[in-house]
């Protein structure tokens, strides 16, 4: 069922109705479309479209349809409806009859689709801070327990200085920190309803759209309509989000893929994140990490192609805004997988502490600490640093390490 027609002599082509129809992913919208609709409702009684009586019929046969929604989704995608907006309301017609075409009074899809996708973003954000919230738990567990581990650090992927494994682990909980707080200002900007601003100018009705914003949930409602129609700026905010956040479980991922190696032995990965080789039966890949990495690819994909979609659009409303959401539930939820993922790696990681201390001692780690030294009794530092510089040069040629050396 299509929501429009009227004006049309001749039915689409089929091939057309297959490139034009949403139903396929924006179905994931079903729950907040009715739970919006149930708002919208009750803002028709106040201005008179709908009795009490009428409401209370519409906003029963929506909740016995999303009880339905809830434990049958997968019967949304067996309908030929064009998108979310017209399944809801065929469904609701079959129930209430001619009652519920009542319902789309006053209301557009431009500012429906807008309203349903930021409810899916507040919802999703949520669990997106919950992962995040664990991650940084099992990061804060692994470096309580590994506080004596000492390693080398790196910079340009050469010892550098001992570091312990603790300090590795609280690095990304500093950055799983930034990536809460980018996700809390998204959400502070994103806790507008769009909800009564019609296709682009409004609507002629009287609605209170402060008190329909706060019916839904939201903090307030959006001021212009022109702009609460065509933002998307809470997706490119959500989407850039993630590029981040998945740029720091891509680094996190690269580190203990190189950390497990047999040149380094750092750490052992659980057999529960690992797989084996069909051919060498020695292999124990970390299958986990790599996809983690592998997948930080298609999030920043995601946020490029957003920008390029909204970058030459006029306003208000286009049909171009309908490829927001593929990109977006995709990338939100490869983030959230890869949250989720990163704190079974750290479940039964095993650090190995010999191995690390070895490391830490080989590669002249310790020559900062010697030049310290040196400052200490009262050597210039640049003086010292190249002091220090020949004797690593000596220490080489020796074989020996630097501590092994006379002062």
């Amino acid at each position: 069922m299509a929501l429009w027609g009227g004006r049309f002599t001749q039915a689409a082509d089929q091939r057309f109705k297959q490139f034009n129809d949403s139903l396929r992913f924006d179905y994931r919208l079903a729950e907040q479309d009715i739970v919006g609709s149930v708002a919208w409702s009750k803002a028709l009684v106040t201005v008179g479209v709908l009795t009490a009586e009428e409401q209370a019929q519409l906003e029963e046969a929506l909740n016995v349809l999303l009880e339905d929604v809830r434990a049958r989704p997968q019967q949304i995608l067996e309908s030929d409806a064009e998108d979310i907006h017209s399944w809801v309301e065929g469904k609701l017609i079959d129930k209430v009859g001619q009652l519920g075409k009542k319902l789309h009074t006053g209301r557009s899809r431009n500012d429906q689709v807008a309203t349903d996708l930021k409810l899916w973003c507040k919802d999703t954000v949520s669990e997106l801070l919950t992962a995040n919230r664990q991650l940084q738990s099992a990061l804060v567990e692994t470096a309580q327990n590994n506080q004596d581990a000492v390693m080398p650090g790196y910079t340009h992927l050469q010892r550098a200085q001992p570091v312990t494994f603790a300090h590795w682990c609280l690095a990304y909980v500093e950055m799983l920190a930034r990536d809460e707080s980018r996700l809390q200002d998204a959400l502070k900007r994103l806790d507008v309803s769009p909800l009564g601003c019609g296709a682009l100018a409004g609507t002629a009705y009287e609605i209170d759209r402060e008190q329909l914003a706060g019916w839904l949930g939201f903090a307030s409602a959006t001021r212009n309509s022109l702009d609460s129609v065509s933002d998307r700026d809470h997706v490119l905010e959500l989407l850039s989000a993630a590029a981040i956040g998945m740029v720091h479980l891509s680094r996190f991922a690269e580190d203990l893929i190189f950390f497990n190696t047999g040149e380094a032995g750092f750490v052992e990965l659980s057999d529960r994140v690992t797989s084996g080789s069909s051919l060498m039966p020695q292999k124990k890949n970390p299958d986990a990490l790599e996809l983690i990495r592998g997948k930080c690819g298609r999030v920043q994909g995601a946020l490029t192609g957003m920008m390029m979609t909204l970058k030459g659009l006029p306003l208000a409303y286009n049909k171009d805004m309908q490829e927001d959401k593929e990109g977006l539930f995709d990338a939100l939820d490869t983030w959230l997988d890869c949250l989720h993922m990163a704190a079974l790696v750290l479940d039964g990681i095993q650090v190995k502490r010999p191995r690390c201390q070895e490391a830490a001692q080989q590669g002249y780690a310790n020559a900062t600490e010697l030049a310290d030294y040196l400052v200490a009794k009262g050597v210039p530092f640049r003086e010292a640093h190249h002091i220090v510089g020949e004797a690593v040069v000596e220490a080489i040629r020796q074989g020996k390490p630097l501590e092994d050396l006379p002062l």
